[in-house]
């Protein structure tokens, strides 16, 4: 009987230590604020772009008051949603300060933690 070995060898890389001055509560943080940074910016070209559409098919109605109607009411969700956007961002600036967290909204650093 040819003995055979019914075990697999993993190899673990282990988890990298912290840059100096770093905590896990700093790295959180960044995490974090790229996060929010991100999908701010992202939700904030959405509707500005949506904005811009929604005009541009208001002035193609051409009189139109179906399309009228259609293209005012993309308008104002659009408005609508970058509004909640900016004051969701108040929000989130406001509990951040109250928790003590610093420059959650720091562009800058985020566009350089992604290495642009």
């Amino acid at each position: 009987m040819d003995p055979k070995l019914l075990a697999i060898k993993y190899y673990i890389t282990p988890i990298k230590p912290l840059p100096d001055g770093a905590t896990a509560t700093t790295q959180t943080e960044k995490t974090i604020s790229l996060v929010i940074g991100l999908l701010t910016v992202f939700g904030v070209l959405y509707f500005a772009f949506h904005i811009i559409f929604a005009g541009y098919s208001y002035m193609a109605a051409e009189g139109d008051k179906a399309k009228l109607e259609e293209s005012r009411k993309k308008l104002t969700q659009s408005i609508l949603g970058l509004t909640i956007i900016v004051i969701a961002m108040g929000l989130a600036s406001l509990l951040a300060s109250l928790l003590g967290l610093d420059n959650i909204f720091d562009l800058n650093q985020i566009f350089t933690n992604m290495g642009l």
